[in-house]
């Protein structure tokens, strides 16, 4: 498993790191994690019918996104939440962890990033570190630059609440 911090210390990345119990939920992550200005990202792991496609979605807690509209805007064959398997093998990560950090293991680019306009447009936001006993508040500039190291683009959208 790659080590998430030594790859965030390669890129200059800095970050407030809130250490707590596991988090399964929005909830219970906002929960453990002290008032802060960042936007709590909700992370979806989704597939398409046949498999074929991996989408990563980081939109805010706050909403929730019906999966039909999403496929039908982001042109995908009825997405569904993928395996426990699936999030092992393409992010690395296991339930509750998913985190757009976990691209850093997508090293095939499986994953196709999905970022709700609301998120892209926040100067910081809070992730996993492929881990849910723990979460990093980055500023976006650094979450750019660490896309950037992966090879992976985010497709910005505009995701109503559903």
């Amino acid at each position: 498993m790659i080590d998430i911090y030594a790859v965030l210390a390669e890129l200059g990345i800095a970050y407030d790191r809130y250490d707590h119990a596991p988090v399964m939920t929005c909830a219970e992550a906002d929960a453990a994690v002290p008032e802060h200005a960042a936007v709590h990202t909700k992370n979806l792991f989704l597939r398409d019918k046949r498999g074929r496609r991996h989408l990563l979605v980081v939109t805010t807690c706050e909403k929730s996104i019906d999966l039909k509209r999403l496929a039908a805007r982001v042109d995908a064959d009825n997405l569904s939440f993928a395996s426990p398997e699936r999030m092992s093998k393409y992010l690395g990560v296991a339930p509750g962890s998913v985190t757009v950090l976990g691209l850093l293991n997508d090293t095939e680019h499986a994953v196709e990033l999905i970022v709700d306009a609301d998120v892209w447009q926040s100067a910081t936001w809070r992730a996993h570190p492929l881990v849910n006993t723990a979460t990093l508040v980055l500023r976006k500039t650094d979450v750019d630059r660490f896309l950037a190291r992966t090879g992976h683009a985010a497709r910005v959208v505009v995701l109503e609440p559903g």
